[in-house]
């Protein structure tokens, strides 16, 4: 928390700001853009020909002329010579120091085969030492070419892995993180052993699964809750790295146009670091932090202080993300019918429904956001089960509390409308449309994936916004894929011919707002920032083309050319 004194300067400071932003007085301006399309998702105008900031605030936008009068001599000019400008991007759901810690450990994102993930692992055991653990993470087996003969519900097992590390524990997510492979001397150390006789496995976890071949044989999957048993297992991180990492997801954000920041579930050790590098000049992202429900003590403190809104906008702490259900590409979303490609098989609750209420009731009393985590029909129906409940227990405090899902992958057809009806909002990320469409069929059948997955112009039609984004690291934090996907219901190779489901396609205004004014209301923040407004925070995107008219044959071509944080450049395309 800052100290009142603090806060009363930077209150003072924004009024003065806001006096000379929008009074007849011409403070001279810090930045003057123009010089190329320039997109405001502002509806009172649309586009306007120039941008004049004062420090991190935007001053006047409008015609060319009229913005002249606010420059001086100390006006920085950029001329953007045909590029593209929008409001600051808003990755709308993803993981902060997993974006960092994807640059420092393995990647795994671009495999395509198992026999890959062996041989980049045999690469790094050359690097280190015996005993030393090799982490990583971003596999998917849905996305290679064909699985090992030996697989085991879809997925390969550890023999191969262990072979070329047995003296090294290794642990590697996968890319949607509800799920870990792990060889044998990670298994070793954790204990995980063969079923006993009498067919009892004492490591069975509620919540996850343990996965074993038909002799009860550990295959090295571990998934959902059941990732504990290894992850424990794990040496902490050190502050060196951790600042490390923190450094390299900046920088990241900054490459791919993204400004702000949403980062679903952080723990105490992140809070502190996040605290650190704001008083280090280093949060050159303005982060809205989820506190991480698994943590109850850690909730209970938060409760007790209430959110921590900060004046100066750079990380705000006002919701809490719970981890409801798992994911469709390890067969962890939970749904209401079985699996097409596993009978028999639902999925998991991996948090108790009643704690989802339970939240839900604080979380309205506390003044704190509920950001539950659904991909599955039914983890969703039941998030949205618990949230009306405690609207209709609390009604007086339902006025504007803006609850999410994040994902809303897959709906039942009836659950759509209750999404408007609530006022919760759904935080989606189109790029997953593209990268899990081609297989998700096989997890679904065609009527579940047509009538309900990736509903997006369904749920927009309702009234309801959606908030765009990639969940990074599980995708690349590359808002340009996730913003094609939107309008073009492709994967990123452009396939199929007009897209999947075409009608749920976002138009390219209404995938704009998603990253940018709507991602802004999902953290109660549309007041200072999503749209090029005058008053509003200067933080913009340039891009190398015009997103708006491209063909959409080209969009995946574009390039960020600059991003503007603060009012200040931040990084800049080297030609």
């Amino acid at each position: 928390m800052l100290p009142k004194k603090s806060l009363f300067y930077s209150f003072t400071i924004s009024l003065l700001i806001l006096a000379s932003c929008s009074g007849p007085s011409r403070t001279p301006a810090t930045l003057l853009i123009y010089g190329g399309p320039i997109y405001t998702v502002d509806s009172t105008q649309t586009m306007v020909e120039a941008v004049a900031t004062h420090g991190d605030t935007i001053l006047f936008a409008g015609t060319l002329a009229e913005a002249e009068k606010y420059k001086s001599e100390q006006t920085r000019i950029i001329d953007l010579k045909g590029k593209t400008m929008t409001p600051g991007l808003i990755e709308g759901h993803g993981h902060f120091m997993g974006l960092g810690y994807n640059e420092l450990n393995l990647d795994l994102m671009n495999t395509t085969s198992y026999q890959e993930i062996v041989n980049a692992v045999a690469e790094e055991v050359r690097k280190v030492k015996p005993g030393e653990w090799i982490t990583g993470r971003g596999w998917h087996q849905s996305k290679w070419d064909s699985l090992p003969s030996d697989a085991v519900n879809g997925f390969q097992t550890h023999y191969k892995l262990s072979e070329v590390s047995p003296d090294n524990p290794v642990y590697l997510s996968h890319a949607s993180g509800h799920a870990g492979f792990a060889n044998a001397k990670a298994m070793e150390m954790a204990g995980i052993e063969l079923l006993s006789k009498d067919g009892i496995n004492k490591f069975e976890v509620e919540g996850g699964e343990v996965m074993r071949d038909e002799l009860g044989r550990p295959t090295g999957i571990f998934n959902e809750r059941a990732m504990s048993l290894i992850k424990q297992h794990i040496p902490e991180s050190t502050p060196e790295k951790n600042q490390k990492a923190f450094e390299l997801a900046v920088a990241a954000c900054h490459k791919n146009g993204i400004t702000s920041f949403h980062d679903a579930a952080i723990d105490r050790e992140t809070i502190a670091l996040y605290e650190e590098m704001k008083l280090a000049d280093k949060m050159n992202v303005r982060m809205y932090a989820m506190l991480w429900g698994g943590n109850k003590e850690l909730l209970e403190e938060w409760y007790e202080k209430g959110p921590m809104i900060d004046p100066d906008h750079l990380v705000t702490i006002r919701s809490v993300k719970l981890n409801c259900d798992g994911a469709l590409g390890s067969r962890g979303a939970w749904l209401l019918e079985e699996y097409t490609d596993r009978p028999g098989h639902f999925g998991h609750e991996t948090l108790p429904m009643e704690f989802v209420k339970e939240t839900a009731l604080k979380g309205l009393q506390n003044g704190f956001q509920v950001c539950s985590h659904a991909i599955g029909d039914r983890a969703n129906r039941e998030i949205l089960d618990r949230y009306e409940a405690a609207f209709k227990e609390l009604p007086d405090l339902t006025n504007d509390h803006r609850f999410r899902i994040e994902h809303a992958q897959h709906l039942h057809p009836d659950d759509i409308p209750r999404f408007a009806e609530l006022g919760v909002i759904p935080a989606m990320q189109a790029v997953h449309m593209s990268s899990d469409r081609p297989w998700a069929i096989d997890r679904l059948g065609e009527k579940r994936i047509k009538e309900g997955a990736y509903m997006w112009q369904a749920l927009l039609k309702t009234g309801i916004p959606i908030i765009n984004g990639t969940d990074v690291p599980v995708e690349p934090i590359n808002p340009i894929a996730s913003f094609y996907a939107s309008v073009s219901r492709k994967t990123l190779k452009g396939t199929p011919e007009g897209g999947y489901e075409p009608e749920q396609k976002m138009t390219r205004e209404q995938a704009l707002r998603s990253y940018t004014l709507d991602a802004a209301y999902g953290a109660f923040e549309e007041d200072i920032k999503g749209s090029i407004t005058m008053c509003k925070l200067a933080d913009f995107t340039i891009y190398d083309q015009d997103i708006m008219k491209v063909d959409e044959s080209k969009l995946l071509d574009t390039e960020i050319a600059m991003t503007i944080f603060d009012g200040k450049v931040v990084y800049t395309k080297t030609e």
